[in-house]
């Protein structure tokens, strides 16, 4: 049996912020995750925005660590060398009520300590954004965007470059106490034994307090749809626009939210679902977003759609309450050693240092934590060719010829990055993978050209079996068998 002193369960942007914070003292931390790669769930499926902190209820964990998180998110993404960009945001008011509603929201914003908030009249809207609809609203010039997935990246490999181990394919089956110690198992078997678990599970971490013998918490599944729009649209649209808040949603309603990449994404929805896996995207809920989309923005044409996609918001509101409740970050009196982390929805992404931190404050009243000699802060990642100024790609290119040869051509991303995200540190070889580290199969032919040439590398230069290729993880296998 492997023996930790902290086993960290699920590796989104918490789990990856507490292995990093961790990290930084005289611990053995292993991370278990059920899925292939980081970022698998509502991580990797949200919305980018780095929250400002005015939407949640004054005092509350979620404004605090909410507004903790946004004053310090750009140091942290220069110190990971993640991408980030303080685009400010735009809240539309479509009449009287809504302007009320704003007022309001700039009060509550202010008493979390937000900064700069204000009102607008139509005529700044439109100066900030032509083509916008609404006869004005609110301006949040502390509101950013990052690429979640690169974040989620950059918290786990630097927390592996400072000694923590992460677990993929290792979904937790079962976890009991044992001569003082938590004894957890996953799926293949495996057992680790810590003095503390965290619970950093997302939509399943009602279930890990469950088996870890602390009831109560229910977590209602709440599905919110996205559309992509093609690259390039940021220029039209540079900085999020969300309507005013109304009350009893499930989220802040339907916005267009410009990324990192240059895409620009419309959703999302907000609806309770049954299932707590059901990514689906459905063709009603696909066409309200088509219209909300074009009250926000009626020069909106759908021909610019490349794509959509879905997540799930774990919410500790049921149905017939909506709206949000606050987060839960606790040591379990009835299981010390036990650290929950329940109905972390947005803003988590935001809040996920401080949250961190808050963890590490919470072991550090029953453990000595001995900071660790020669901590590395910094994280780099590859380099980005089409990031570069023609000189610099030249000279790439002659010190690597691969960086000459354009494996994805929507997105111009060259065979050396391919090959960097798969050599990445974790060893994880999916497509998806391989798509966040590189950011191929994202352009408007969605992989019709550079999958297949992806593919190849990993048959041919990886000695990947066709058959062991999966998309995400097991059971999203791509080839089953040869056809001649």
């Amino acid at each position: 049996m492997d023996r930790r002193n902290i086993i960290i369960v699920g590796a989104g942007a918490i789990g990856c912020a507490v292995a990093r914070e961790l990290s930084r003292y005289e611990l053995n931390i292993t991370v278990l995750e059920k899925e292939c790669d980081v970022a698998g769930g509502i991580s990797g499926r949200n919305s980018a925005v780095v929250h400002a902190g005015f939407n949640n209820r004054p005092g509350s964990l979620m404004a605090k660590l909410c507004v903790e998180g946004n004053q310090g998110f750009e140091g942290l993404c220069k110190e990971l060398d993640v991408p980030y960009r303080k685009t400010g945001k735009v809240l539309v008011a479509f009449d009287e009520r809504d302007l009320q509603t704003l007022r309001a929201t700039i009060e509550q914003g202010e008493r979390n300590g937000c900064r700069g908030l204000r009102l607008i009249g139509r005529q700044e809207l439109n100066d900030f954004l032509p083509g916008i609809g609404g006869i004005g609203g609110m301006v949040s010039p502390e509101t950013a965007i990052t690429d979640p997935f690169l974040y989620c990246i950059a918290l786990a490999e630097n927390a592996l470059e400072n000694g923590a181990q992460f677990r993929f394919n290792a979904c937790v089956t079962d976890i009991r106490k044992q001569e003082g110690a938590f004894v957890v198992r996953t799926e293949s078997g495996e057992e680790f034994r810590a003095e503390h678990v965290i619970n950093c599970a997302g939509m399943n971490s009602d279930r890990i307090a469950e088996m870890a013998g602390v009831s109560g918490y229910r977590l209602y599944p709440c599905r919110g749809e996205y559309f992509i729009l093609d690259r390039g649209l940021d220029q039209q649209i540079p900085m999020p626009v969300y309507p005013a808040p109304r009350a009893g949603i499930g989220g802040l309603g339907v916005h267009l939210t410009p990324t990192t990449a240059g895409n620009v994404i419309i959703g999302p929805s907000a609806e309770y679902i049954p299932q707590t896996d059901d990514l689906s995207c459905t063709r009603e809920v696909m066409d309200q977003l088509l219209a909300e989309a074009k009250a926000l923005w009626p020069a909106f044409d759908r021909k610019e759609i490349i794509g959509n996609y879905a997540g799930i918001r774990p919410k500790l509101a049921p149905p017939e309450e909506g709206g949000y409740r606050d987060f839960v970050i606790r040591e379990e009196p009835d299981q010390p050693g036990l650290i929950d982390l329940i109905g972390i929805e947005s803003p988590g992404l935001t809040a996920s240092m401080p949250i961190a931190r808050m963890v590490r404050e919470i072991i550090g009243q029953r453990t000595e934590l001995k900071e660790k000699a020669g901590f590395t802060v910094e994280h780099r990642r590859p380099v980005r060719f089409r990031d570069l100024s023609e000189e610099e790609q030249a000279k790439l290119i002659e010190q690597d010829p691969e960086y000459g040869e354009i494996i994805c051509r929507c997105q111009k991303v060259t065979k050396r990055e391919i090959r960097n995200a798969i050599e990445n540190p974790f060893g994880a070889k999916s497509i998806s993978a391989i798509k966040y580290r590189a950011w191929a199969t994202t352009g408007r032919c969605n992989g019709g050209y550079c999958l297949t040439r992806i593919v190849d590398m990993l048959i041919n230069e990886y000695h990947v079996k066709p058959e062991e290729i999966t998309y995400r993880s097991s059971g999203s296998e791509l080839f089953s068998g040869e056809v001649k």
